[in-house]
C-alpha cells in the first residue's frame, strides 16, 4: 500500500474525529448531522478498501459495521443519547486506526 494513500487516509479519519467529537455537545443544525453522516460514512468506506488490501480483517469488519450505521442513504434512526455514545466509540476508532492501520511496507 502506497504511503500517500496511509496520509490520506490519516487526513480523512482526523477529520471524521473532529466532526464527531463535535457532533457530540448537539449545538447544531440537522443538516451537520446529515454532512457528518456522509463524511463517516465516506471514511469508513475508505478504510474498508485499505483494510481488504492489507488483509486486515478486524479492521475491515469494524469499518465496515461504522459504514452501514452512519450511512446517508439508508438511514439509521436512534436517539439522541445514544448516537452521542455512538459518536464518541466511533472518534476512538478512527483514532486508533491511524495508528494501527498501516502498510506493510
Amino acid at each position: 500500500m502506497d504511503k500517500k494513500i496511509i496520509k490520506y487516509k490519516n487526513t480523512a479519519s482526523i477529520i471524521s474525529v473532529v466532526m464527531l467529537l463535535l457532533a457530540i455537545p448537539a449545538i447544531w443544525p440537522y443538516g451537520y448531522y446529515t454532512l457528518l453522516r456522509w463524511v463517516v460514512t465516506a471514511t469508513a468506506i475508505f478504510l474498508v478498501w485499505i483494510t481488504y488490501n492489507l488483509k486486515k480483517t478486524f479492521w475491515l469488519v469494524l469499518m465496515g459495521l461504522v459504514a452501514v450505521l452512519f450511512n446517508p442513504l439508508i438511514p439509521i434512526y436512534l436517539d439522541k443519547e445514544t448516537w452521542v455514545i455512538i459518536d464518541f466509540i466511533v472518534a476512538i476508532l478512527f483514532l486508533v486506526s491511524i495508528f494501527k492501520i498501516k502498510s506493510k511496507d
